[in-house]
């Protein structure tokens, strides 16, 4: 009898099975559901914990079996959502009520493995031997190619032969010990999953607002009066969150308007839906300011008091055929000395309250948006021109004071060129309609990823450092000369300019990673981080090891060869690798990459000389420690079993790794061993740290008494930090990462806390805890007006009560600064206010957005009338260039995306998963595929200038045909879910497709607009 999967889900009897069917919602028989509720009441362990998926961050209660005796391992049979979690209450996705089949799944690794140079076969090894061979490595290569000075002579002391790539849903505990493994031994090439997601989203909000991340939470997207869903499909991607979304709509009578190249699952429960060419957001984006400033509606008081509107620009500053003042096209660079303010006598910027100058930011903004009219936008975009309008007038209405919108967002935006500027155009617009910080207001970027915001906020990325400070470099030799870089000066008097304290936060962490090694007289140990002359962030990296300059990698619960571009020279650079390190739950492509699997990675294993180490790690479910989700909230979970067969947690792995290298550098010597055996690794246990205590590290703690101005003891010697708040630079304090200050205090673990208690318009401030200072709402000052008066009574969220702020959010600014003080609610900016232009150093590509097409675009002439048509300022390998196609021999547009049931490449390994998606397809429109012949199911090719899918053919309406620029467009949407292992059946890689070309700024790769063909096989 052949089971649909509808059949198979209503009839599933087995544990496994049985219980993912039961959180999906399907009823199952009477009495196996009798059987499953005594096994939970009778013998089960409940322990919480959160999903391991993207980052909603929803809450889990998991039942495992084990009577506790010595040789019983408990076993985890069901899992379902936690009714106490404020966020996801009670519900699981698909994904997540596959979570039982994932833990158990028959990808996962038991034992240690190992791949010879040519060889065909994994041999099984010990820890060991594994974990010998891999010090030895790592510590030979280090000798060999470690770099002392550079050619100027200058200090540098980096290591750029073997690199790193970081986990995107380990735990934050796992986080630090990556940071300081990596970093003692001086690599550059320190990289996580954010540069292949949300990197474009902390380049972007940064210099717009502050802080890089998503600005309210899940729930309060319940308050909006509209929301605009563009650059992500949270309704598919992330479906308990998106239910806040239903409750804005069905409580608050919120207008829901989605704006994507595809009718997608969020479009289908929206009040309207308008379709998009994609690349060409920005384009659309401009459009709105043009429209909100030609029309007046924009929230003036808000814009002249907390935006830098007045401010008055440089008269060198210019705009002209697509390129910014000072730009270099041999360097394809600018020198951004003219995107700064004019100033006075005093230094300070010059501001103009009437904003009659014509140099004032909205005067220049209001000139460089006036190009993108409806008729331009409607040509660029393919978005018909009543339906564009339609947005903004939606949009407009939320100038109001009393009135919001939110815009949620994902990797629809950040997968492009100019993806940094195109997530800055929306916050300006959230800007100029006076919607930041407000309730049911600001920006909600939807992280893919269950803790790629914690990987983030510790800095594991190429140039950064924990807390969002930047790695020195090369140029910067002394403490010194990074100081007066790094720190901002006033450009108003009397404002907050939070980042005035970095010597505090800079000297506490140099405190946690050398220990009593770091002292004043050795600048805190400054010349022992490496320091870099550009960035070796994973394109970069990639390149240089398909130049056959890398030696060594690690992959830790990173798949590169499923997640990065152009698959096809992915494969080609690992094969030029020495050694390659996979540590993850999963049996990966790319700890496989060798391995020939026909047409879906044709490669003879005998002429890859790369040896391999296949290192089985923990999952979620089964260890301690925290992640942090889209809102920023630290949720601590727990251990409900130990992983299967001899696989150890990640913690365990790279600390036996660490202490086996630092002993082999003690007994050996080695190439300036001091920065690996300096690093500060106390644990209890220096192999396996636990969780707990590495969380304490990284709040914090007094190494000496701390007193305030008055000569009071506020914290004393050996106590854990209360928040970031008391630290100091004199080296009486440590913290790993500032934000993270306050999470585990005195008081205990406030990551592990549960009070759902809600103090008002959805905030829960005792579950859990969330960075900054656990406000909720990031700028919640800008709530009210200058005077102090909400601009809705309403959504009031916090409030003066003549001596000090408080309210129902932790108040994101100094708590007895009174209204009328002066002091601007963009306390992390020098100006005190929200940035809509963004001079200096901010940005790579321009102090305003501007809309430059994809790298493979079908517009080969602009409608602007400009000349510069692509990002002038993204980064180009010339070996690249010939990788790129044109619109001759490839006509459509693709653009990549995620369905409801699998998550990236993990979830194939899932059965439930599997069988709800068991098969790769393409989803084509119904026009193109009348003109192509092909019909729903047949098997098609899907071809770029990299290389080739094929997949079955769905054909559908949701994809529309566009005209752009007077020409028919049509475009075709690729799943990214499939590969060469897992449960599912086998498929194609859909990086095959993707071009190898990132984010100006970030770098993170142009997933969502390139060109293909498509065939009928």
């Amino acid at each position: 009898m052949a089971l649909g999967r509808r059949e198979f889900l209503k009839g599933a009897g087995t544990c496994v099975g049985g219980a993912s069917a039961i959180a999906l919602g399907f009823a199952p028989p009477k009495a196996f559901a009798q059987e499953t509720r005594q096994y939970k009441l009778l013998r089960a362990k409940e322990t919480r914990n959160n999903c391991t998926y993207c980052s909603v961050g929803c809450g889990l209660l998991m039942y495992s079996l084990g009577d506790g005796a010595k040789n019983a391992k408990p076993s985890i049979f069901h899992i379902e959502g936690d009714p106490d979690h404020p966020v996801s209450r009670g519900s699981l996705c698909p994904k997540g009520a596959g979570l039982v089949d994932f833990i158990h799944s028959d990808g996962r690794l038991h034992y240690p493995s190992y791949r010879a140079p040519g060889s065909k076969e994994w041999t099984r090894i010990s820890w060991e031997e594994a974990t010998d061979r891999i010090a030895r490595l790592l510590k030979d290569d280090r000798d060999k190619n470690f770099i002392e000075k550079n050619e100027k002579g200058e200090t540098v002391n980096r290591w750029l032969s073997t690199g790193m790539l970081a986990s995107s849903a380990a735990s934050n505990e796992t986080g630090l010990l990556d940071f300081k493994f990596a970093r003692s031994m001086g690599m550059l090439a320190l990289d996580c999953q954010a540069r292949l997601c949300h990197g474009p989203t902390v380049s972007a909000l940064a210099p717009t607002l502050g802080r890089g991340a998503m600005t309210n939470n899940w729930v309060d997207i319940k308050n909006a009066n509209v929301v605009l869903i563009m650059g992500g499909n949270p309704a598919e991607a992330h479906p308990v969150g998106f239910k806040w979304v239903m409750e804005a709509k069905i409580r608050n009578g919120a207008k829901v308007m989605v704006v994507d190249p595809r009718f997608n699952r969020s479009a289908a429960v929206a009040d309207f839906y308008a379709p998009i060419r994609a690349g060409s957001d920005g384009a659309f984006l401009l459009g709105v300011i043009n429209y909100l400033l030609t029309h007046d509606q924009i929230q003036h008081e808000y814009v002249r008091s907390y935006t830098n509107a007045p401010f008055v620009v440089r008269e060198d500053f210019s705009f002209h055929e697509g390129l910014f003042s000072g730009y270099d096209a041999e360097k394809r660079s600018y020198d951004k000395s003219s995107w700064a303010y004019e100033r006075d006598a005093q230094g300070y910027a010059v501001v103009d309250p009437t904003l009659q100058n014509p140099r004032c930011v909205i005067n220049l903004l209001r000139q460089h948006a006036a190009r993108y009219t409806p008729e331009v936008v409607a040509q660029l975009t393919g978005t018909p021109e009543k339906d564009f309008l339609h947005v903004c007038e939606t949009l407009a209405a939320t100038s109001a004071p009393d009135l919001t919108s939110t815009i949620l967002f994902a990797l629809g935006w950040t997968h492009h060129t100019n993806g940094t500027q195109i997530i800055r155009t929306a916050a300006m617009i959230q800007l100029l309609l006076g919607n930041v910080g407000m309730a049911g207001g600001g920006l909600n970027a939807l992280r893919g990823h269950s803790n790629i915001q914690g990987y983030t906020d510790l800095g594991l990325l190429s140039l950064r450092l924990p807390g969002y400070m930047n790695l020195p470099k090369d140029s910067q030799q002394t403490l010194e000369s990074y100081m007066q870089a790094v720190v901002p000066h006033a450009d108003e008097p009397g404002q907050v300019n939070y980042w005035h304290n970095t010597p505090k936060f800079f000297v506490s962490l140099m405190k946690t990673l050398w220990g009593e090694h770091a002292t004043p007289t050795n600048n805190w140990g400054y010349d022992w981080l490496p320091k870099w002359d550009r960035s070796y962030d994973m394109l970069a990296y990639f390149e240089m090891m398909h130049q056959g300059k890398v030696n060594g990698y690690i992959a830790q619960g990173f798949n590169p060869l499923a997640a990065m571009p152009d698959k096809n020279r992915i494969r080609e650079s690992l094969s030029k690798l020495r050694f390659l390190v996979t540590m993850d739950p999963l049996d990966t492509e790319t700890s496989n990459f060798w391995q020939n699997e026909g047409t879906y990675n044709d490669v003879k294993p005998e002429d890859i000389q790369t040896e391999v180490f296949r290192l089985p790690a923990s999952c979620f479910a089964e260890e301690n420690g925290s992640i942090v989700n889209s809102a920023r909230w630290l949720q601590w979970h727990f251990e409900g079993a130990k992983p299967p067969g001899d696989a150890w947690n990640d913690g365990h792995i790279i600390g036996t790794i660490f202490t086996k290298l630092r002993a082999l550098y003690a007994k050996e010597g080695g190439a300036y061993p001091e920065p690996v055996l300096n690093m500060q690794w106390n644990y209890r246990a220096p192999e396996d740290p636990t969780p707990e205590e590495v969380a304490k590290e990284a709040n914090g703690y007094a190494l000496a008494d701390i007193t305030d101005d008055k000569g009071k003891v506020v914290v004393r010697r050996g106590e854990l930090l209360p928040d970031f708040a008391v630290m100091k630079d004199d080296g009486s304090t440590a913290s790993f990462c500032w934000i993270f200050a306050g999470s585990w205090t005195q008081a205990g673990n406030q990551m592990a806390r549960r009070d759902n208690t809600d103090t008002g318009l959805g905030t829960t401030p005792g579950w859990a805890w969330a960075w900054p200072a656990n406000r909720r709402i990031l700028y919640n000052r800008a709530s009210l007006d200058v005077q102090g008066r909400p601009w809705d009574p309403k959504r009031q969220i916090i409030a003066w009560d003549g001596e000090r702020w408080g309210g129902a959010d932790v108040p994101d600014y100094p708590l007895t600064s009174p209204p009328n003080s002066g002091v601007g609610p963009y306390i992390m900016h020098s100006e005190g206010v929200g940035l809509l232009f963004a001079g200096g150093d901010k940005l790579v590509d321009g102090p305003f957005p501007e809309h430059y097409e994809p790298t493979e675009t079908p517009v080969l002439s602009s409608a602007l009338g400009k000349t510069a048509l692509r990002n002038p300022a993204a980064r180009f390998y010339a070996d690249e260039k010939p990788r790129m196609g044109n619109p001759t021999e490839y006509p459509y547009v693709a653009t990549t995306y995620s369905i409801t049931e699998l998550f990236r490449h993990w979830t194939k390994h899932s059965r439930i998963n599997a069988i709800m998606q068991p098969e790769q397809f393409v989803e084509i429109g119904d026009k193109l595929a009348g003109k192509l012949g092909i019909n729903a199911g047949d098997m098609v090719r899907v071809s770029s200038h990299r290389g080739y899918i094929e997949a079955k053919a769905v054909v559908t309406k949701r994809l529309k045909r566009l005209s752009v620029m007077g020409k028919d467009l049509d475009q075709v949407g690729v799943p990214c879910h499939w590969g060469f292992k897992g449960a599912a059946r086998k498929g194609y890689l859909a990086n095959t497709l993707t071009p190898g070309i990132g984010d100006a700024n970030s770098q993170t790769p142009e997933f969502k607009a390139f060109l293909v063909n498509v065939e009928k096989v």
